[in-house]
């Protein structure tokens, strides 16, 4: 590799690195926003928080590589542009092709990053994020016992706790259980547990009484217990039952359907679609940034007319591949428009750097031809 590759890779790699961390990591605060109530009022521990929030972001990665690859190729170009580096290169004989290539090659690794992500990564991790989702949601003892209030996990029962040990023992606890309305009944204990039972969490008391009014005769009956287990199995979500989204199938699987809701095959074969085709938006954005900016002759007075025609267009055909997907969950039809999409990004960038390749010639500040 030529040593003026190297220092336009080196150039490239710094704000490539920078821009992917900064969009990464905004996108990552306002989405973890959603589950910071889990910490707040659910009782869950910072450390799960932050394993959850983590799990989100490959698929976050996904999406901001190709931006932050197309928004890094074109500050460095317009940068070595300004500071007259790609003047001095080319009056060198290097060809705008040549020069071309550094940003072609960080693309392709950025590519081929996004398909580690996008085959692999991006399923592993949002499969991980459902499953523990679903099992927080499902988790009795850290989320829905709020301490000091009454809960309602579920229609017709109500819990209160007075305190929770760190062990996750409750106690000064008090359940009314409606759920069966000709014999409501109301427990209080001590202490008790939620544990989880091979059919399903149980809520088990200890060291207290249950009251019952019979709706016949209005007589209470009381039941003193040292131990004392309430089934809530039936009223939990089942972890097994739920049915995997898009986002969590690999790409065979995608592919291959859903023989137990072939009503969803569509948006699975819109999502496989879709993972084939976006790691290749960095590359195509990337080429064409450079097609923009070599397209007419190098000059130190601006190009912001170029800069701005650049983004308006990628930005519009990363947006275009996102709605194409959208329309494809839908109508078969559209599946082909996203490979059209693609190829048009890549054929227009190919065409103004073939056009540039070969009328482009460079100016310094005073217009005269170098």
């Amino acid at each position: 590799m030529h040593e003026y590759s190297r220092y336009i890779i080196r150039c490239l790699m710094g704000p490539l690195v920078f821009i992917t961390l900064t969009l990464t990591g905004v996108i990552w605060l306002s989405q973890s926003l959603r589950f910071i109530d889990l910490i707040i009022n659910k009782g869950l521990s910072a450390g799960t928080f932050f394993y959850l929030t983590m799990l989100l972001l490959p698929a976050l990665l996904a999406i901001v590589l190709p931006v932050a690859l197309f928004c890094a190729v074109l500050y460095v170009y317009n940068k070595l542009t300004m500071d007259s580096e790609l003047v001095v290169l080319e009056s060198a004989g290097l060809s705008r092709l040549a020069l071309a290539a550094p940003a072609l090659l960080v693309s392709a690794g950025v590519a081929v990053a996004g398909y580690a992500i996008s085959l692999y990564l991006l399923p592993v991790t949002y499969r991980e994020f459902k499953n523990m989702q679903s099992f927080i949601r499902n988790n009795y003892a850290s989320l829905l016992l709020q301490e000091g209030v009454f809960n309602s996990p579920v229609d017709r029962l109500t819990v209160y706790i007075r305190s929770r040990d760190r062990d996750g023992t409750l106690r000064g606890i008090l359940v009314h259980d409606a759920r069966v309305p000709s014999r409501p009944s109301t427990m209080m204990a001590q202490e008790g547990q939620l544990i989880k039972g091979e059919n399903g969490p149980r809520f088990v008391l200890r060291n207290g009484n249950r009251q019952e009014v019979s709706q016949k005769d209005r007589q209470l009956s009381l039941l003193n217990f040292e131990r004392y287990d309430l089934d809530i199995s039936l009223y939990a979500g089942n972890l097994e039952s739920r049915t995997p989204e898009p986002e969590e199938r690999f790409v065979s699987e995608l592919l291959a359907g859903d023989p137990n809701k072939p009503e969803i095959n569509q948006r699975l074969l819109a999502e496989a679609h879709q993972r084939l085709t976006w790691p290749l938006y960095g590359p195509a954005v990337a080429l064409f940034g450079i097609g923009v900016l070599f397209s007419g002759q190098f000059s130190r007075r601006g190009q912001w007319k170029r800069l701005s025609a650049a983004s308006l267009f990628a930005v519009g055909g990363m947006a275009a591949a996102l709605a194409w997907r959208t329309m494809a969950a839908k109508y078969m039809i559209f599946i082909p428009v996203i490979y059209l999409n693609l190829l048009v990004m890549f054929g227009l960038g190919a065409w103004l750097l073939w056009r540039g390749q070969a009328g482009g010639r460079v100016q310094i500040p005073n217009g005269a031809p170098a």
